[in-house]
């Protein structure tokens, strides 16, 4: 008699690949912005060198930028951003 070695079954498609642990990039509001030309130049080939998303360039030069703030800016942002979330419907589970 056989052994049957059950294996994990991989979930069909790429997987999320949001900022988080299992966060969904199609579940982010959505930003549109105007670049100059050589700006959205460099972005794209920031992106083809660096084998990243866009996104995750532009998200990790304002965490950098945001680094470089003063303490007492930051802390002011940080306050910010916490009133912005309280107004910000959570976005529900799927049951």
């Amino acid at each position: 008699m056989t052994v049957k070695i059950s294996k994990e079954r991989r979930r069909i498609g790429r997987p999320p690949a949001g900022a988080r642990e299992g966060e969904k990039v199609k579940d982010y509001p959505q930003l549109s912005i105007r670049l100059p030309n050589e700006v959205k130049a460099t972005l794209q080939a920031m992106s083809v060198i660096s084998s990243k998303p866009q996104w995750r360039i532009i998200t990790d030069a304002i965490q950098c930028y945001l680094g470089e703030r003063p303490e007492a800016e930051r802390r002011m942002i940080a306050e910010l951003v916490g009133r912005s979330r309280m107004r910000t419907p959570r976005a529900r589970k799927p049951s």
